[in-house]
C-alpha cells in the first residue's frame, strides 16, 4: 500500500502542476475539457534540444546502470525493473498512438478534438512523457523511505510534460495520460517480485553485472 500512496501522490503532484502551468482553460477541449494549445516557445529550458538530452540521458542512464550493476543489488534490479516498464510502456504507447492517431496542437489549428485522423497523426499519449516516468517510477518506489529526496526525480516528467506542450507537441491530456502510463508500467514491474522480465531472457553473465565482471 505504501508504493500507492507514493505513486498517487506523485500522480497528484504531477496533475497540479501540468495544470498551473496552462492559462485559465476557459475554451478548453478534449476527452478532459482541459486541453489547449500554449503559446509556442521553443527556447530556454524548453528547447527542443534539452528534451532530447532529457529522453537520451534517461535511457542512457537505465540502460548503463543496469548493465553496470547487474540483477543481483537493489540499485541494479530496480533499474531492471525501470527497463521492463519503460519496454513495456513504450509497446503501449506506440500502439496507443496508431490507434487514436490523434493530431498534434501545431498542426490542429488550435482544435484538441482531431482524433482517428491517421496518416502519422500521434499525438496521444506522450512517448517521452510515457519513458521518463516509467523509468523513474521504480526507482521512486523503492528509495523513497530510505532517500526522500528521490521525490524529486518525479519533476524531470513533469519538466517534460511541459515542455512537450510549449514547444506545442502535445495536448494536456496527451501528457497526462503518457504519465498514468508510464507510473503504471512502473509501478507494476516493482511490484514483481521475481527476476524482471527482459534480465530473465539474457545471459547470466547480464545478471551479475559488468562491475563484477572487472
Amino acid at each position: 500500500m505504501s508504493s500507492v500512496r507514493t505513486a498517487t501522490r506523485a500522480a497528484a503532484v504531477l496533475v497540479t502542476l501540468l495544470l498551473a502551468a496552462a492559462p485559465p482553460c476557459l475554451a478548453g477541449g478534449g476527452p478532459l475539457g482541459i486541453d489547449q494549445e500554449l503559446s509556442y516557445d521553443n527556447s530556454g529550458i524548453w528547447r527542443r534540444s534539452n528534451q532530447e538530452v532529457l529522453e537520451y540521458g534517461v535511457v542512457a542512464f537505465e540502460l548503463g546502470g543496469a548493465l553496470w550493476e547487474g540483477g543481483d543489488t537493489r540499485f541494479g534490479r530496480t533499474l531492471w525493473q525501470s527497463i521492463d516498464a519503460s519496454a513495456s510502456s513504450g509497446i503501449v504507447a506506440l500502439a496507443l498512438k496508431y490507434a487514436f492517431s490523434r493530431v498534434r496542437p501545431t498542426d490542429s489549428g488550435g482544435d484538441p478534438n482531431l482524433w482517428f485522423k491517421g496518416n502519422g497523426n500521434q499525438s496521444f499519449p506522450s512517448g517521452e512523457v510515457t519513458l521518463v516516468s516509467s523509468v523513474m517510477t521504480p526507482l521512486v518506489l523503492e528509495y523513497h523511505a530510505d532517500h526522500p529526496w528521490v521525490y524529486a526525480l518525479e519533476l524531470l516528467p513533469v519538466y517534460d510534460g511541459i515542455a512537450r506542450m510549449k514547444v506545442q507537441a502535445h495536448w494536456q491530456t496527451d501528457v497526462l495520460a503518457g504519465f498514468a502510463l508510464g507510473t503504471g508500467a512502473g509501478w507494476l514491474m516493482h511490484s514483481h517480485q521475481g527476476t524482471p522480465f527482459v534480465l530473465s531472457v539474457l545471459p547470466h553473465g547480464f545478471y551479475v553485472g559488468l562491475s563484477k565482471s572487472f
